[in-house]
């Protein structure tokens, strides 16, 4: 049996076992970006309660509240003050909060996170083209190791479609969990980004109407 042969063959007997494994990285990959955003959300939450602390009136809320419940609120406390001018102890007390908030600029770091997030719900769509390939590799090595007749190669074929069945069987059975544990998770990860862009927008326009960069008036 050539060298190619050989690899064919093992290529084939590992397609599923390879599968499996990869699924099994996919979701700690998951559950590491499911930690990540919980931590950034934190992260934003703290921030944002730091940066409403000094106001009078600003959202409260029940232990166990939605961190990204909660990011919404403290944007509208400040898109609050900023629509009225009247308050300028308000205003005041923002600015002097501003510099503490934009020092670290945490709000603004999310191209690491939603790049390792799209690379993992791309690749799901690998697995079903995986399992194809193991099964087109099972049926090559059947084909191969037949040099005798055609008899031998039928029943190489057939001892060989156990393998390409199952390791179809197996790309389409991760893609299916991945895309389910992806569309539970979906839904967080995308509140993130908002609420990034919230603060984004929010901050841009406190340091424009507080006049931050202009220095105390």
């Amino acid at each position: 049996m050539s060298w190619s042969q050989q690899l064919l063959q093992q290529s084939s007997a590992w397609a599923m076992p390879a599968i499996v494994a990869a699924l099994g990285l996919h979701l700690l990959w998951f559950v590491w970006l499911n930690a990540w955003a919980k931590r950034d959300l934190r992260r934003l939450a703290a921030d944002f309660d730091a940066f409403t602390r000094d106001l009078k009136h600003r959202s409260l809320f029940e232990r166990g509240t939605d961190l990204s419940e909660q990011i919404d609120a403290f944007v509208a406390d400040v898109k609050d003050v900023l629509d009225d001018p009247s308050q300028r102890e308000a205003r005041l007390a923002l600015r002097n909060r501003m510099a503490i908030l934009d020092e670290e600029r945490r709000y603004l770091h999310s191209h690491a996170f939603e790049t390792c997030y799209n690379i993992a719900r791309t690749m799901i769509e690998a697995y079903p083209l995986a399992g194809t390939m193991g099964a087109i590799l099972a049926i090559g090595a059947a084909l191969q190791t037949s040099p005798d007749g055609r008899q031998n190669t039928v029943s190489m074929i057939v001892q060989n479609f156990g393998e390409a069945i199952g390791s179809t069987a197996a790309g389409i059975l991760a893609a299916i969990v991945l895309m389910f544990v992806n569309s539970v998770l979906e839904t967080r990860f995308r509140r993130l980004g908002e609420n990034r862009a919230h603060v984004r927008e929010t901050v841009a326009r406190a340091k424009r109407e507080l006049a931050l960069a202009a220095g105390p008036e």
